[in-house]
């Protein structure tokens, strides 16, 4: 495969994923942290580095509503829930596995 069609599948890939994660808005952050690790921030960090290694203007709330699908503050106040104390005990968990 060349390198052209690989960055497009990538891309591709990429695309699906945030619309998937924009559509299960219901699956909050900390859900995603515990089971996989990473979430939508995370994903908007990423975003955010690969735009400012090609030199892009780009800060961490551009990034961010480019995840989300629209401004995190308005995306918090739609669909981000309080923490269960269970979410927060495994996040903790994974957190200082991560670390020890």
């Amino acid at each position: 495969m060349d390198t052209a069609t690989r960055t497009e599948l990538e891309a591709a890939a990429f695309r699906r994923l945030v619309e998937h994660l924009r559509e299960r808005s219901d699956v909050q952050n900390i859900d995603l942290m515990n089971l996989a690790g990473f979430c939508r921030n995370c994903l908007s960090k990423w975003y955010l580095a690969a735009a400012q290694a090609r030199g892009l203007a780009l800060d961490y709330e551009g990034a961010r509503e480019i995840v989300y699908g629209m401004p995190y503050e308005q995306w918090k106040t739609l669909h981000q829930r309080e923490a269960s104390p269970e979410q927060q005990t495994a996040f903790a968990e994974a957190i200082r596995k991560v670390h020890d």
